[in-house]
């Protein structure tokens, strides 16, 4: 077993230094290191699957824009805090062109990513009702925004979704927003970590149930698009984005520009609130914001004492890219198709392998290729499973820490893994087999 690609003395030494409880539990920043230290020691460049990171230049129109604006003199300059005047409409065209929903100006806010969109969100809506603080996760999930709550020390509830999709969701969400304690409900939709997409159907059920119980959903979008069995990429023409908006008028969306446009590194992202979320009024508010309103409240109040605003120049970014998107010059989706592409040749090498794709099925429909896919191997636990790739040079995260029962799984993502990397891929997938005969 010793006669692995990276060499096992070394790996064992790295993952003894870093003194980690349990490897197959930790943080992706930590998985992220224990692999520069593999690869500095070795000299062998893992199969890294670990971050959901772009794996594609930025987009050109924003470099532009932004280097256009710092020429023009905006750093020296505080930027509106809820946004440029020539960024808000763009926003608010975007979503209508590409989700079909209307939303004025005045909610679309930019925001330091869209996990500053959340954070902000969490914060805020544990405040609206005095006798609702729990924020409900629809799971799989990204990691982080558990750690946000952790952080923020606020309450949540969660629960697997594999096994209750289709009309099976009605009765589960039931279950708990019928209680009375929920304020908001967040999923992301194509799904981190599992790429599976909710249906009209569900989408309704969730919108249906937000509006009955006036919880707040967050959709996090930040893979907007990216569900590459349609075709989301013609503005202002069907089919669009499917989203909660168009069955209900209680959600806030966060929209990221680090997959889409591949603009992770300047932390812009949007929060839209509709425009019946932007005027709600509740008192409760008024324990800690000098407003009952919650637009308000969220700009002036939450996001005003967190960062002041998004960084001005990344705002023109911004704005340059959706007016590209908005008016047909700059297809988006069309130049991060190849996320999918890699996908699909990946998962074979896998399956080839004797792996099992762990969320396979969208109420029985083939999930989509896309920027990830979760991954199970017969006799591992997920656990197990990750630190054993470690010493065959691949890398991702276990499901373990993303809110899912499938224990056995892995999530895998494909940005970093470059095309010339697949035949190493194959190599190893092929000895890792070898080594564990089914």
């Amino acid at each position: 077993m010793k006669d692995t690609p990276i060499n096992y003395e070394i790996v064992s030494q790295k993952i003894k230094e870093m003194n980690l409880p349990s490897v197959g539990k930790a943080s992706i920043r930590e998985i992220k290191r224990l692999i520069d230290n593999i690869e500095e020691a070795t000299n062998i460049k893992f199969v890294r699957m670990e971050m959901g990171v772009p794996g594609l230049p930025p987009a050109q129109i924003g470099v532009q824009g932004e280097i256009e604006a710092l020429e023009r003199g905006v750093a020296a300059i505080y930027p509106d805090i809820d946004g440029v005047p020539e960024l808000k409409p763009e926003i608010s065209r975007f979503v209508k062109n590409f989700l079909d929903i209307d939303v004025d100006p005045v909610g679309c806010i930019p925001t330091v990513g869209s996990m500053q969109g959340s954070f902000a969100c969490f914060l805020t809506l544990n405040r609206i009702y005095k006798e609702r603080d729990t924020t409900l996760f629809i799971d799989p999930g990204f990691p982080v925004h558990k750690q946000q709550h952790k952080v923020l020390g606020q309450k949540f509830e969660s629960f697997d979704v594999y096994n209750y999709r289709g009309d099976k969701l009605r009765e589960k969400l039931e279950s708990y927003l019928s209680k009375g304690h929920i304020h908001s409900i967040l999923y992301s939709n194509p799904n981190n970590p599992s790429w599976i997409c909710f249906t009209e159907k569900e989408l309704q059920i969730i919108g249906e149930l937000a509006t009955k119980y006036r919880v707040i959903v967050l959709e996090d979008l930040a893979y907007i698009g990216m569900d590459f069995r349609v075709d989301y990429s013609k503005p202002g023409v069907p089919p669009f984005q499917p989203t909660v908006a168009k069955y209900t008028d209680y959600y806030i969306l966060l929209i990221s520009s680090s997959k889409a446009f591949s603009y992770a590194g300047q932390r812009i992202g949007m929060m839209v609130m509709s425009n019946k979320m932007f005027e709600l009024k509740t008192p409760d508010l008024l324990r800690y914001y000098p407003t009952d309103q919650l637009g308000r409240a969220m700009i002036f109040g939450t996001v005003y004492a967190l960062s002041s605003g998004t960084s001005h120049s990344a705002q023109y970014a911004l704005a340059a890219m959706l007016k590209a998107v908005n008016s047909g010059e700059f297809n988006f989706i069309e130049s991060v198709k190849e996320y999918g592409e890699r996908a699909k040749i990946m998962k074979k090498l896998f399956t080839d392998n004797g792996f099992r794709i762990v969320y396979d099925k969208d109420e029985g429909k083939p999930i989509a290729d896309g920027f990830y896919f979760t991954i199970s191997y017969p006799g591992f636990t997920g656990e197990q499973l990750i630190e054993e790739f470690f010493y065959y040079g691949i890398s991702a995260i276990s499901l373990a820490i993303t809110g899912s029962e499938r224990l056995e799984g892995l999530r895998a993502c494909v940005s970093l893994v470059q095309r010339s990397q697949l035949p190493a891929l194959e190599v190893r997938l092929k000895k890792f087999h070898e080594h564990h005969p089914l």
